[in-house]
């Protein structure tokens, strides 16, 4: 019973602060992914397979 007291206590707060984060606005309905962040996703691949090949090269 102490155990279910002490949970209650835990989750309670929580629960009370995420309703207010509810009434916040929302952000504009569509954010374009731009040329930049593409460029930035193609050189993160290309460098994860350069660093796979060089690993399977070494063993």
């Amino acid at each position: 019973m102490k155990n279910l007291l002490y949970k209650s206590l835990l989750v309670l707060p929580a629960l009370l602060f995420v309703l207010p984060a509810l009434a916040q606005p929302s952000g504009p309905p569509a954010t374009p992914i731009d040329g930049g962040l593409s460029i930035l996703l193609a050189a993160g691949g290309a460098y994860g397979i350069k660093k796979l090949r060089d690993y399977q090269r070494s063993h």
